[in-house]
């Protein structure tokens, strides 16, 4: 009796001892949470295992998610999937379309952002622009000449369009003077003439009076306009004073050109132009209109497809840059070992109790060989 007592003895003591071991080491590995002293000394296995190695165990999971997990082929490998691609354009569509119906203006989308007055900002923004480069282009084409500022088709134009100026300007004087008002006018100008020539000019008046004058001044006038000759003239003229003006450089008419009352003018036209005020004020909606198929069926895939592509071009820059292991070494380092903890206990619970239950198994077994032996040896 004594023996079986012993021999059972044995097998509890070993299974309680081989449990509690595995229990213990399970333990050991997350407590105590820091070192514990005796006077000066550190008590071995303190702390556990996983507080003792955090900084370790965080630096190399930040080597492992950089090397093996997160890489740059995997990335790539996933952007270039077909069904990923579909997913996010079907997202981007949804997330567009959502937007596009919205009722908010853009002012009020900006207000939202933080941006405030935001169409009077672009307002500034523009006039700034417009009035820098304004300036900065009258200062590098003052010292040039018309010829060379103009370009070569534009002038060519001009020269070719000459014959046809003057006779136009002939033209145009022939049907003035042959009309009631042109006749009229030569009768003013023939009467201040004479008027001015003063006893020559009553004797002349005396003699022709001012109605033979006109009949004989007025057809002689417009036979002149009609000649070829007039034509040629006038387009000499042109060409002269053209040729002239061609060499002359912008800084000649400064005093004739007012540069900050141009510059104005240039400013209400863009600002009228653009309407930003107007523009801010609208819906998402309104402004949208028609245009909402052809951003959700275009311009969205497209955008996505150019995104993508470049994502993927520069995949393996961005992941040289980005420090992923500094930030997964962070992570690690700050996350609780007691929730870290709890977490594997919940994942891993029922094999940690298998493991306690088998150390209580192998202990059970360990103290039936050591019943056995002492059987034999007694």
């Amino acid at each position: 009796m004594n023996i079986f007592l012993s021999f059972f003895m044995l097998i509890t003591v070993g299974a309680i001892i081989g449990g509690a071991t595995n229990f213990l080491a399970i333990k050991m590995l997350f407590r105590p949470l820091k070192p514990i002293y005796i006077g000066k000394w550190r008590l071995p296995f303190t702390p556990g295992l996983i507080p003792k190695r955090r900084d370790d165990m965080a630096v190399q999971l930040g080597k492992v998610v950089v090397e093996h997990l997160l890489t740059a082929e995997g990335i790539v490998k996933k952007l270039k999937d077909h069904q990923f691609r579909n997913d996010i354009l079907k997202l981007a569509k949804t997330e567009v379309a959502q937007f596009l119906e919205r009722e908010d203006s853009l002012l009020r989308l900006a207000g939202r952002l933080g941006i405030s007055q935001a169409d009077e900002r672009i307002e500034q923004f523009i006039q700034h622009k417009l009035e820098e480069k304004y300036w900065l282009t009258i200062q590098k084409i003052k010292s040039k000449s018309i010829h060379e500022m103009m370009p070569d088709e534009l002038e060519a134009y001009i020269e070719l369009k000459m014959p046809s100026l003057a006779e136009t300007i002939c033209s145009k004087a022939v049907a003035y003077f042959e009309s009631d008002e042109g006749k009229r006018k030569v009768g003013e100008l023939i009467s201040h003439f004479l008027a001015d020539k003063g006893k020559l000019g009553n004797v002349i008046t005396m003699f022709l009076g001012n109605e033979s004058l006109l009949n004989k001044v007025q057809p002689e006038i417009i036979k002149f306009f009609k000649q070829p000759a007039a034509k040629q003239l006038f387009q000499r003229i042109m060409e002269k004073e053209w040729a002239s003006l061609k060499e002359k450089q912008l800084s000649d008419f400064d005093e004739r050109v007012n540069y900050e009352k141009f510059l104005e003018w240039l400013k209400e036209q863009m600002l009228h132009q653009f309407a930003i005020g107007e523009l801010f004020n609208t819906s998402v909606n309104e402004l949208a209109g028609n245009y909402k198929d052809r951003v959700i069926e275009s311009l969205v895939p497209n955008a996505l497809q150019q995104i993508g592509n470049y994502a993927v071009s520069k995949i393996d820059a961005i992941m040289q840059k980005l420090p992923l292991a500094a930030v997964v070494k962070e992570q690690v380092e700050s996350f609780p070992v007691e929730r870290l903890e709890t977490i594997v206990l919940a994942i891993s619970s029922k094999e940690f109790k298998m493991i306690t239950y088998l150390g209580a198994l192998l202990g059970g077994i360990i103290g039936a060989v050591q019943g056995v032996l002492i059987l034999f040896l007694n």
